[in-house]
């Protein structure tokens, strides 16, 4: 006789009791913009609802993301002076390094992940060093290194490089291990594809490359196959987490990063898709709380562990309430 598997989705009862995936807020890591120049919170245009916040002001949005249950953030600095070596980024007095000592004061328990890419930092806006206009793969590693050693000294639990150099994480791994950071982690942005979904972060970190585009470095969003030899890298050269970027589109490689590794997973839902989400909900089309909660667990059933998100705190709010 055949099943009615209709039987167990009835009422909202049933279907929590034999429901496979949960999200809860504990998954999440809510990304925050600190700038060197800002006086008070500067709101993104193209992302409702963020802002750039200043050095003095970055502590109490993190201890407020981490009263409803959110365990992590993710910093990214706007430094106000920018060379062609990035000097700005491995400045233990720099912007990103003194929002990590103000928020550690505030939020003892809080996790701090940090950024470690020169695209911000670089009058150029590429992810390296430039050797005439192609970007130089071996003379930005060293760059990382002390970025990444800075970020740890000032208080870093976990450093995420993102400018998709190769031996990027060895490069983190080798010099935070020599400077005695062995405790501190790296989180590899393994499977970063260039992707059009960008565009809005691009706008809040002041980071678009000023010629050409960052093809020759970041995936080519076509393959699957490079990309798990990319992840398999990662692993053989000490990460910690394996990141996949962007989300929504890419959650077959979310898929793919679960079958080759053990180590955590981690899905980033870009400025793109939260930018889609908002301005749909903004415009009465869908429903916001549905649609985030649906595409977090979607993240999670391909097989992530960690979701860092711009709708964060939102979704930790609804996921308490539910």
């Amino acid at each position: 006789m055949p099943n009615r598997l209709r039987r167990m989705r009835r009422n909202e009862s049933l279907r929590a009791l034999v429901r496979e995936t949960l999200v809860q807020a504990s998954d999440l890591i809510y990304p925050i913009f600190v700038s060197e120049t800002a006086t008070g919170p500067e709101p993104i245009s193209s992302m409702p609802g963020q802002f750039r916040w200043p050095v003095d002001q970055v502590a109490a949005v993190a201890k407020d993301v981490e009263s409803v249950g959110v365990k992590a953030i993710l910093i990214f600095g706007l430094p106000k002076h920018k060379d062609l070596e990035a000097s700005a980024s491995y400045d233990d007095d720099g912007v990103v390094q003194r929002a990590i000592r103000a928020i550690r004061a505030e939020c003892p328990n809080l996790v701090i992940m940090t950024d470690i890419c020169v695209c911000a930092y670089v009058p150029h806006g590429h992810c390296g060093v430039l050797n005439g206009h192609e970007v130089d793969n071996d003379s930005t590693l060293p760059i990382l290194a002390r970025m990444a050693v800075s970020h740890a000294r000032a208080g870093a639990d976990v450093t995420a490089p993102s400018s998709m150099m190769d031996q990027q994480v060895l490069a983190l791994r080798t010099a935070l291990n020599a400077e005695g950071f062995k405790d501190t982690a790296v989180m590899a942005y393994s499977a970063k594809f260039s992707s059009a979904f960008y565009g809005p972060f691009r706008e809040a970190a002041d980071s678009a490359p000023s010629f050409g585009d960052r093809a020759s470095y970041q995936h080519d969003f076509a393959n699957a196959r490079h990309a798990r030899r990319e992840l398999l890298q990662d692993v053989e050269e000490g990460a910690d987490i394996l990141m996949v970027k962007p989300g929504l589109a890419y959650l077959d490689i979310i898929l793919r990063a679960r079958e080759i590794s053990d180590l955590p997973i981690a899905a980033y839902a870009v400025s793109g898709e939260y930018s889609m989400i908002k301005a749909a909900a903004l415009n009465g089309w869908l429903d916001e709380k549905k649609i985030v909660i649906e595409t977090l667990t979607a993240f999670r059933r391909a097989g992530a562990d960690l979701i860092i998100t711009y709708h964060a705190k939102e979704a930790a709010i609804w996921l308490n309430n539910n």
